[in-house]
């Protein structure tokens, strides 16, 4: 199956996503919290500069609740 391009709305969500987890994150180590929510560093550093603009929900979930974040918030700037 084809993946679509993303549209800028997408991609522009994408970055506010990543931009307010970054902010979440605050002065914690990248490498801890993508261990805490059991995804590689390198996942993290993508979600957070906006290179993965749609990432999995269950990637959403596990980040929001390492750092605390109720997911109505999360989706609320993807919209």
């Amino acid at each position: 199956m084809v993946r679509s391009p993303l549209t800028p709305q997408q991609r522009a969500a994408g970055r506010r996503l990543g931009a307010y987890l970054r902010e979440a994150r605050g002065d914690r180590k990248a490498a801890d919290v993508a261990q805490a929510a059991a995804i590689s560093p390198e996942t993290l550093r993508k979600i957070e500069t906006g290179r993965l603009a749609t990432p999995a929900f269950t990637t959403v979930a596990a980040l929001a609740a390492v750092l605390q974040i109720r997911l109505d918030d999360l989706a609320r700037l993807c919209r």
